[in-house]
């Protein structure tokens, strides 16, 4: 098992760098889609001012010299790059809807993987879906009124539409007024599936693993959009749906445990460990389920994470776990000293295991 963090686009420097190594990470899974709000300000996916921001199509940030540069940078404070997460919604917005562009976006995202590959990266997570990450509030939920993120249906428009033009919570086109066309769970499961059999052999040639993110929050539909994994079973439908061994999961522990499930999270964590198809893993805790819970501190929640780490040893997981929500703690570093947290929980975790197997 390895120890690693996730650092969106802005977090690529020095001060970050520097903060991973000294928390114990050798790795970092990044992510290097970039939205833009009106006024042309950089936010995240995350950031509560990126709903409905701009996204923009073929960003020179996935040439193969500019990720060779990043990954150069990693290297001098002795860290790993083992992963991407998501790409531009612009990028791949009529794979998503099976548009008329969808063949021409998937040749692109297919030179995007190769050039991930040539960099010696070897996971790339994305997440299939419509609506994409929707509807959480922050709220002082954690230990010790932490803020953290939270869901509770109750307190949205879950029915809300999504206006022509956008996906993913983002914008890619103006809007004609008109809202997103109906679909079934079935033909999401055709995008999906039609996505993977174009998208895996360019993958399997570059040495690249797709990880599928669940979704989150796991609703069967949000804003009138189906969802493809929000029960944990469906999973293993993604698994089935093409047999490549590039074919992986980004496995979301509080994702999982969030969903409403017929068997315990840590059955399912053997499952998908016994036929090798977890590529990575966010390390996180909740409180609760849909329609309603809370993303705690990862040693208060409702998931065993110890448990967990001892499944994973002894299936001999070698690849990387990250932190992921973790609460805002109260200090001059808020987000800073919550990972800080996680990762030395994780740390002192892991060694234990680590010891008493040697001993």
């Amino acid at each position: 098992m390895r120890l690693g963090i996730g650092l969106y686009r802005h977090m690529l420097k020095p001060d970050y760098y520097q903060f991973a190594k000294q928390c114990g990470c050798t790795h970092l899974i990044i992510h290097l889609a970039n939205y833009y709000n009106s006024d042309d300000n950089v936010v995240t996916a995350t950031d509560e001012k990126s709903n409905y921001g701009n996204s923009f199509e073929h960003d020179r940030i996935w040439e193969l010299d500019s990720l060779l540069s990043i990954k150069k940078e990693a290297a001098v404070y002795g860290l790993e790059i083992y992963g991407i997460e998501n790409f531009s919604p612009a990028d791949w917005y009529d794979v998503l809807l099976a548009g008329p562009k969808r063949d021409e976006q998937i040749e692109n995202l297919k030179r995007i993987i190769t050039n991930v590959g040539k960099a010696g990266i070897k996971s790339f997570g994305y997440n299939f879906s419509l609506a994409g990450v929707w509807g959480h509030q922050k709220k002082r939920a954690a230990r010790g009124n932490a803020v953290s993120t939270c869901f509770d249906a109750s307190l949205l428009d879950i029915d809300s539409p999504i206006p022509n033009g956008q996906v993913w919570n983002m914008t890619y086109a103006p809007s004609d007024g008109g809202f997103m066309a109906p679909v079934t769970h079935e033909e999401i499961w055709n995008r999906l599936k039609y996505f993977l059999d174009k998208i895996l052999p360019s993958a399997e040639e570059a040495g690249v693993e797709m990880a599928l993110h669940p979704d989150d929050p796991p609703m069967p539909t949000l804003r009138g959009t189906p969802r493809v994994v929000y029960r944990p079973e469906f999973y293993q439908k993604l698994i089935d749906l093409n047999p490549s061994p590039s074919n992986k999961l980004e496995l979301c522990l509080g994702s999982l445990q969030e969903m409403e499930s017929d068997k315990p999270i840590y059955d399912y964590l053997e499952q998908y460990l016994a036929q090798d198809k977890v590529s990575y893993i966010h390390f996180r805790n909740v409180k609760g389920k849909v329609p309603c819970y809370d993303e705690v501190f990862v040693d208060e929640g409702d998931i065993d994470m110890f448990r967990v780490l001892k499944i994973l040893k002894n299936y001999n997981y070698d690849g990387v776990l990250i932190p992921d929500h973790t609460p805002l703690m109260t200090c001059g570093a808020p987000w800073h000293a919550g990972m800080a947290y996680a990762l030395g929980f994780m740390k002192a975790a892991i060694g234990m295991l680590e010891k008493n197997n040697n001993q």
